[in-house]
């Protein structure tokens, strides 16, 4: 999956998968997670958000399955 870079103090690059609605999200650690069951508009929102990193805690943390890749 590509991944586009974020401007962020917590995420590094952020991609989307929407034929398996499946978001996956580099952190600055360099740890990389998948969260599934994402749906398109959270994407979009999390691209569009004044911070990435508020709107991923806010949105997408613990409320969608995840695993580390």
């Amino acid at each position: 999956m590509e991944r586009q870079p974020v401007s962020s103090s917590n995420l590094t690059s952020v991609g989307y998968d929407e034929d398996n609605a499946t978001l996956e999200v580099e952190f600055k650690s360099g740890a990389v997670y998948r969260y599934y069951n994402v749906p398109s508009f959270e994407y979009e929102r999390l691209m569009a958000a004044s911070s990435h990193g508020v709107y991923f805690n806010a949105n997408i943390k613990d409320k969608y399955p995840d695993e580390r890749a």
